[in-house]
């Protein structure tokens, strides 16, 4: 049951059609999402509620990945940017995920990092823009981050101005509108609070707070975030694919629109040139003709990052600004609303130079949309290794 009230603002009834294997219905999920309603009070829990065995991030997210991650064509081993000098750790991850969620992090102590990146919604927000810590907005919409790590250019933001994860955590915290702190207000903050000294102590020898830190931390708590328990998961066995098995006639024919697609089984339109990989996420910036005036330059020439098509059908904004509220929006205007403007990417341009239209049937449309809501993964979305640990 979803709370009314003032508890209300904690829960959102989020309509994942995503049977299960071999089911053919769908169920509509409560999932909590990570920003409570506002309120005077830092966090619901002044402590954060961990367990008395460490979580083992490392081997969720590191040493038991499934095939599909590991090897074979798909794989998305080589656009893992973890740094060499800033693994996963279970100590390290934790205190990243105590840091995700506090909110003692802004200056006012009402917004966290998940205040924005929820959990439920894929770690994005369900919001065009989202609201900083004195309620002003957001300049872009915020990006999912589910999959983050497997983004072998390394770099972040949609317009990639972070040139790593380490870098990008910390940016929020000081922008003046998303959490207005600086790092040496926040260092001393921290370094106060009584639960910080120790999870510092596991994760780096000792117990001092340092940014350096508070990034490493971050770092790794978002690079653990990998979703791999998804139905399109469980259409391979070590690592082999068998869609067949698990897929219903509509799901495999989206599998074949979205592509690469299989010899003499229908047409693909090869959305995975941009979304590839196990990991559906691109590999460099695209233009994608959202406006025959670019008025958002992005990282140039309006051009921004993709994030991972994992767990998109739970997101209810779209694009670098939000602009569309549903995944059937999305389709059509790949299908027939991309704009021509100068700098718009080759893949969407035909050979002669026009601008591609997908011309899709309604039964085609309706395919892609039951093939996208398989990348759905229940488990992740409701994880408690990912959750609120002030709740």
């Amino acid at each position: 049951m979803v709370p009314t009230g003032a508890a209300a603002a904690s829960f959102s009834e989020v309509a994942v059609a995503n049977p299960a294997p071999g089911e053919t219905t769908s169920e509509t999920l409560t999932l909590p999402l990570a920003r409570p309603a506002r309120s005077s009070r830092a966090n619901a829990r002044s402590t954060p509620n961990l367990p008395a065995e460490m979580v083992d991030y490392v081997k969720y997210a590191v040493t038991d990945l499934p095939g599909q991650y590991v090897f074979g064509p798909g794989a998305p081993t080589n656009a893992d940017n973890t740094p060499v000098d800033n693994p996963i750790t279970n100590a390290g991850a934790t205190l990243g995920r105590v840091l995700f969620y506090d909110r003692k992090l802004s200056k006012n102590n009402l917004v966290a990092c998940a205040s924005c990146h929820q959990q439920g919604r894929g770690f994005s927000d369900a919001e065009r823009l989202s609201i900083g810590f004195t309620g002003g907005s957001t300049g872009r919409h915020s990006m999912g981050l589910t999959n983050a790590r497997y983004y072998g250019r390394g770099r972040y933001f949609w317009d990639e101005r972070a040139a790593t994860l380490e870098a990008q955590v910390l940016q929020p915290i000081q922008d003046q509108v998303e959490m207005g702190m600086t790092l040496g207000e926040l260092i001393p903050k921290l370094q106060a609070t009584e639960y910080y000294p120790p999870l510092f102590q596991a994760a780096f020898g000792s117990s001092e707070v340092t940014a350096e830190r508070i990034a490493r931390a971050l770092a790794q708590f978002v690079r653990a975030m990998v979703s791999y328990q998804s139905k399109y998961d469980s259409g391979f066995v070590n690592g082999q694919q068998n869609f067949q098995a698990v897929f219903t006639a509509s799901e495999l024919r989206g599998l074949q629109l979205f592509g690469p697609g299989q010899p003499g089984q229908g047409r693909s339109v090869r959305c995975d040139r941009c979304h590839g990989s196990n990991a559906f996420i691109a590999v460099a910036l695209h233009n994608t003709g959202l406006d025959a005036t670019v008025t958002d330059a992005g990282a140039g020439l309006g051009r921004f990052k993709t994030p991972s098509l994992r767990n998109i059908a739970v997101r209810q904004r779209f694009m670098h600004d939000g602009r569309f509220t549903s995944l059937e929006q999305v389709i059509e205007f790949y299908n027939s609303g991309v704009q021509d403007n100068p700098n718009l990417s080759q893949l969407l341009r035909n050979q002669d130079g026009t601008v591609t239209r997908l011309n899709l049937t309604a039964q085609e449309k309706a395919d892609l949309l039951a093939f996208l809501q398989t990348l759905t993964d229940r488990n992740f979305l409701t994880d408690p290794r990912f959750s609120d640990p002030f709740q």
